[in-house]
């Protein structure tokens, strides 16, 4: 993993701290996904939120409703949750953003954590 992409992964935690702080656990996942989107543009990342995943198959584009959470800098991908506890399907849906999408990493945040920093995981595409 690159210094550069370090670096930004870095300033999206600290982001999602920053919100997690001011608006605590217990909301729904599209009010944290709008606070962070809000926070990391501040901040003046380029964000996109709710991009588009097709499905490449057999070479056809297909639209198979995927959306990223948010997805930062054209760079890294960040999946919400507001779950008691993330399960291994949380971790396979971003391991297969990252596939579809050809990027090397993700975060996985959940904003339902009583520490933030207990809810998040780091998820790195190993082509």
């Amino acid at each position: 993993m690159n210094e550069k992409i370090n670096q930004l992964s870095n300033s999206i935690i600290g982001a999602a701290i920053q919100v997690h702080r001011e608006l605590g656990p217990g909301l729904l996942e599209s009010a944290y996904e709008a606070c962070l989107a809000f926070e990391l543009g501040e901040m003046g990342f380029v964000v996109e939120c709710r991009k588009e995943l097709p499905v490449i198959y057999r070479g056809i584009k297909i639209d198979c409703g995927y959306r990223l959470d948010l997805l930062v800098e054209n760079t890294i991908i960040i999946e919400l949750k507001t779950v008691e506890k993330f399960l291994p399907v949380h971790e396979a849906q971003l391991l297969s953003y990252l596939k579809l999408s050809n990027k090397s990493l993700g975060l996985l945040i959940n904003f339902h954590s009583t520490v933030l920093k207990d809810g998040i995981k780091r998820i790195v595409n190993q082509f």
